[in-house]
């Protein structure tokens, strides 16, 4: 391959394009239409890519619904009513608000999909209670909600899980179980590591709740507590599709807090319509660079290639998935999450179906790395989110990630050695995988 070949420039433009500050989206497709020019093959194809990819995939319509129903929820009291329930049961214990954190993160998993809108919904109101009075160190209450947000797109519903089965053509319905259990364990070595900080730093205890008022908090947070029963009872019950279950879900976020909860006005709602839909054309316009892109690897039968060249190692389907963790983990320092799942995982997943890999577990494992590049610097989005939220340096930030990073690794690890523990529950619903 030589620096004049039309598939070498194509990548040195959109290396170049990214750095002038291009969008990566935009970067790829105009990288394509020069690979075409090039190429001498039809320029129109790159249209042709992008309106077929984009308007014939019925499951990338959820993307823009659970995105609605995260707003909509941090936008009404949901976000509040749900904190109080989880500090009145968790509280009580040495670092209580910290583990109040990693509680939140699991219960608004099965809401929001989104590691983002989790981070700046629940998060930010995480960050002023731990912070108020000087009970914990911003810098320290910060990494926490960075590390805890990371959990929301693994626990469904997910967002990234449902890009991942746009380019694998794996079950979205049991991709969003597979999650259930990696998601529990990776909030279970969190909470490890907040008792132990707790501790060690003699972080304080939360007044206990008393008893009598439990009642009346779990009262008040039942509504909101059922919007993952309402969305995964309708998917696994058969009654809607993925799709048709996020409808239902931001449009139950939408009714609780006008209607019941009484604490979203016209012009919040109309806000986070406003917020939602310049989330998803960022997204939309990032998978359509994508889709245009991908048409290029594959007239390079890139997939093909990659395959026969890793198949040559004689590896086997557990040093492969090996081999992919240390690739995402590298990339994820680098790339944004939805450029990997729409770039890189399709080239590897010929590989994997090769070796006999679990095409679900494999999903998993690629959506837990891509989740853990969120607060792997340099490039974290989450910890530049939680230092303009916290106000502290990065530098701090990254400094107390660490031992939350470290213990994910290690619950990325048990995932990846472990088939059992993504698709145990899958197999309880019928995956014959």
């Amino acid at each position: 391959m030589s620096l004049t070949d039309p598939f070498t420039l194509s990548i040195l433009s959109i290396v170049l394009l990214c750095i002038i500050g291009l969008p990566i989206g935009h970067a790829m497709i105009a990288s394509s239409i020069l690979y075409l020019m090039l190429a001498g093959l039809d320029m129109g194809t790159a249209a042709e890519q992008l309106l077929n990819g984009m308007f014939s995939s019925y499951i990338l319509l959820a993307v823009p619904l659970f995105i609605v129903a995260a707003e909509l929820m941090n936008a009404g009291s949901m976000t509040l009513r749900l904190l109080t329930f989880c500090n009145a049961f968790v509280g009580r214990f040495p670092g209580g608000l910290a583990l109040v954190n990693v509680v939140q993160s699991i219960v608004f998993a099965g809401m929001s999909g989104s590691a983002i809108a989790d981070a700046a919904g629940a998060g930010k109101l995480m960050q002023k209670m731990m912070t108020e009075g000087g009970k914990y160190p911003p810098a320290f209450a910060a990494a926490l909600t960075a590390s805890t947000s990371v959990i929301g797109p693994i626990i469904p519903p997910s967002i990234p899980m449902v890009i991942y089965a746009l380019v694998s053509d794996a079950s979205i319905g049991y991709l969003f179980l597979a999650g259930v259990v990696p998601g529990l364990l990776m909030g279970l070595v969190q909470a490890l590591i907040v008792v132990v900080s707790a501790r060690r730093r003699n972080f304080p205890v939360e007044a206990p709740v008393p008893m009598r008022e439990l009642p009346r908090i779990t009262l008040d947070a039942f509504p909101a507590l059922m919007m993952p029963v309402v969305l995964l009872g309708g998917i696994y019950g058969g009654a809607t599709t993925p799709t048709e279950a996020a409808a239902i879900a931001a449009l139950y976020a939408l009714l609780i807090s006008a209607l019941l909860y009484r604490s979203i006005s016209p012009a919040s709602a109309y806000a986070s319509l406003l917020s939602s839909a310049r989330t998803t054309a960022s997204i939309g316009m990032l998978i359509a660079g994508a889709m245009v892109f991908n048409y290029v690897v594959t007239v390079e039968n890139i997939p093909a290639t990659l395959s026969a060249w890793l198949t040559g190692f004689d590896l086997s389907p557990l040093a492969f998935l090996l081999l992919v963790n240390l690739l995402l983990l590298v990339l994820g320092c680098l790339l944004e999450g939805t450029t990997i799942l729409l770039i890189i995982v399709p080239v590897l997943i010929p590989t994997a179906n090769a070796l006999g890999v679990d095409l679900v577990h494999f999903g998993v494992v690629c959506v837990v790395n891509v989740m853990l590049g969120l607060i792997t610097p340099p490039y974290g989005l989450l910890l530049f989110v939680m230092s303009n939220i916290s106000g502290s340096p990065l530098r701090r930030i990254v400094r107390e990630i660490l031992p939350f990073l470290a213990a994910l690794l290690v619950a990325l690890l048990l995932i990846t050695m472990l088939p059992d523990l993504s698709l145990w529950l899958p197999r309880q619903f019928g995956y014959n995988g």
